[in-house]
């Protein structure tokens, strides 16, 4: 089964960021009249580039201008960047390069090439992608990455997906010098799904040093399977908590890092909707613009929080979420505690139950089932 995909192409060279397995080369070969397709996981083919990358140019010779070419996982060798730039300026040739890790693209020079060029991040299936698929109670168990999604065993496959991850993304990139370190630091940082990154905790719980979690933390950043969520900072009050949130990409990854498969338990199920919703917002915002910035909410010596806190121009818009099925209004709590936030603009809840409304008090309730519904109509800012 091939989903069609939210994001669109655009008209010049590109690139295009995701995690392993989320359907780039299958949206790349839908969108594109794809002329060659040069791929980097070809171990043959990049040990002869390694040697001479001049070969590039003689893979390509027959390209004729504005034609299209697809090179997958370019981080593999990003000094064929170089090689590229000249032919995108000196022949016309179109570029659909694929990256699953940013982690080698972060020198100067690259940097300067990657603001030349469009880049488009693809998260794992969001509800309007899946349609009639879309089963909430299944996305949060096993999570919704393509090769994972359609899977006749799900939890095979996110088995294979870690050790492939261990394999090539970490121990064969050499990205790290103490690889037993590292395989105990996952599934604690996995158990940190959308709480407060707390180093001195992941240190002691992973045994190894403190300066090690944070290296730790940017290899599973750069490799795209985890984003911090930095704090609010313009507050209600003259402090606001520091630090950030950490939050996997895909709810499956964080269950199978954890290791725990089968029903989900009532004691992490909030966690997994919370980032789902993330999730959303971040696929959504990769079509039409609902954020410049995304942070969470919670200021000192107070126990409420609100998730999320999107700004877009000078705007801003309150979303919290909880999984629980009855409403209450107990789940208000911090959507009250920051109405009087300067230019704000709505406020949501995002609930696990079946019914949305308006509260007396000008809050949206939108229930799970609703809430794509709202994504998909572009009412978030409505």
């Amino acid at each position: 089964m091939i989903y069609q995909r939210l994001i669109e192409p655009p008209a010049e060279s590109f690139l295009l960021f995701g995690i392993r397995g989320v359907g780039k080369n299958t949206w790349i070969r839908q969108s594109l009249p794809i002329s060659q397709c040069i791929d980097l996981q070809d171990e043959a083919l990049f040990r002869d580039l390694l040697v001479d990358t001049r070969l590039f140019q003689s893979l390509i010779a027959n390209i004729k201008r504005n034609e299209w070419i697809a090179v997958n996982e370019t981080c593999r060798m990003p000094t064929l960047l170089n090689e590229i730039r000249q032919l995108i300026e000196d022949r016309g040739i179109r570029f659909a390069l694929t990256c699953s890790s940013v982690r080698e693209l972060k020198t100067e020079e690259i940097k300067l090439f990657d603001r030349s060029i469009p880049s488009l991040s693809m998260y794992p299936l969001v509800p309007e992608e899946l349609r009639d698929d879309f089963d909430l109670d299944l996305v949060l168990r096993t999570g919704s990455i393509p090769s994972i999604w359609t899977s006749t065993n799900p939890i095979d496959a996110l088995q294979s997906y870690m050790n492939l991850y261990l394999r090539e993304q970490i121990r064969e990139a050499a990205l790290v010098r103490n690889l037993g370190g590292f395989v105990r630091f996952l599934p604690v940082a996995a158990l940190m799904h959308g709480r407060r990154v707390n180093t001195s905790r992941l240190a002691r719980d992973s045994n190894v040093a403190r300066s090690t979690v944070e290296s730790y933390l940017n290899i599973l950043e750069d490799t795209l399977l985890t984003f911090r969520l930095p704090a609010f900072k313009p507050g209600l009050r003259k402090r606001e908590r520091r630090g950030a949130k950490l939050y996997w990409v895909d709810p499956g990854l964080v269950r199978a890092f954890k290791r725990q498969v089968g029903n989900i338990a009532p004691e992490e199920r909030g966690s997994l909707f919370e980032g789902w919703v993330l999730s959303v917002l971040r696929t959504h915002n990769t079509v039409i613009p609902i954020f410049d910035d995304i942070s969470f909410w919670s200021p000192t010596n107070s126990s409420v929080e609100v998730d999320f806190v999107l700004q877009l121009d000078s705007s801003v818009l309150a979303i919290d979420t909880s999984s629980a099925v009855h409403y209450s209004t107990k789940l208000l709590s911090g959507l009250r505690a920051i109405k009087d936030l300067p230019e704000l603009y709505k406020r949501i809840l995002v609930y696990g139950g079946d019914q949305s409304f308006k509260t007396d008090d000008d809050i949206h309730v939108w229930s799970a089932n609703d809430f794509p519904n709202k994504m998909r109509f572009q009412e978030l800012w409505g």
